[in-house]
């Protein structure tokens, strides 16, 4: 107890928690080289797809999250039903909580599993796609907007920024206008939001979920392929070599769940099970 100094009581949802306050010891940050880049791309069934040009990729499950979101979603919707504007209880409160503690313990897995990631493999810098204001009256039809707008992206954003500043990872955000598209393996020109010619057209094909056909016919991982473009992005202002980032990488990610779904997954280290995607 003689590093904790301060000690909170913070009432929420019905509930009180405590919170210790202590002293943290000073991490040594690893020697990463900077020339190491991983490039992140967000969504909802894959939440983060990773890709690095030192030839490695993963993809962090979203759809365990989207699933709570939306059974969360129901139960409020139930019962709500034929109730006043307004209307609170200890049940929605009760749910309420356990919803943001499963996101919170979600948000912290995601981000030590990308952090991870970089310092296994000497990686120095990550650069996030990011487009500000994303979510602001997106249309993305009824069902997709309960799902994409709750999904907490940008709370997982300032916590890998927070884990990058303590173990010494630059963290740059860029704009990811047109990397779902363009082709990585063609070279496609990737112009900004606003800025694109009017003559451009990308090489390949976005075929079906999940698929991306290039215009030489090679078929990698869409996500993938966005996420070595939001590195391209980059790339000339940070001089980077991406003769290693191929096909290969963008074919077979590793898939990253963050919660056991079966008993067999239970076994794993932090609860997490890896499989090819």
């Amino acid at each position: 107890f003689a590093s904790i100094k301060e000690l909170r009581i913070l009432p929420r949802n019905r509930c009180f928690y405590w919170e210790f306050v202590y002293e943290k010891e000073v991490v040594v940050k690893p020697q990463l080289n900077q020339e190491n880049v991983l490039g992140i791309d967000h969504g909802v069934n894959n939440w983060l797809t990773c890709v690095s040009n030192v030839g490695t990729s993963l993809i962090v499950d979203g759809k365990h999250l989207k699933s709570m979101n939306r059974w969360y979603n129901k139960q409020v919707s139930t019962i709500k039903e034929n109730k006043p504007t307004g209307f609170w209880s200890n049940k929605l409160a009760a749910i309420t909580e356990k919803r943001n503690r499963q996101i919170r313990d979600g948000i912290n897995k995601a981000a030590r599993i990308v952090i991870n990631h970089c310092l296994k493999n000497s990686i120095g810098t990550i650069v996030f796609g990011w487009n500000k204001g994303q979510k602001n009256q997106i249309k993305l039809g009824k069902k997709s907007n309960s799902e994409f707008v709750p999904i907490p992206t940008a709370r997982l954003k300032e916590r890998i920024a927070q884990l990058c500043n303590e173990y010494g990872i630059i963290f740059i955000e860029t704009e990811e206008s047109y990397t779902s598209i363009a082709s990585f393996l063609d070279g496609d020109y990737l112009p900004n939001y606003g800025e694109k010619p009017n003559d451009w057209k990308p090489s390949g094909k976005r075929i079906k979920r999940g698929l991306y056909r290039s215009g030489n016919n090679c078929f990698v991982n869409a996500d993938c392929n966005g996420a070595a473009n939001i590195i391209t992005k980059v790339s000339r202002k940070l001089s980077l070599d991406l003769s290693r980032l191929c096909r290969g990488t963008l074919t077979c990610p590793q898939r990253v769940y963050l919660w056991s779904a079966k008993k067999k997954r239970s076994n794993m280290d932090y609860r997490c099970c890896v499989v090819s995607a």
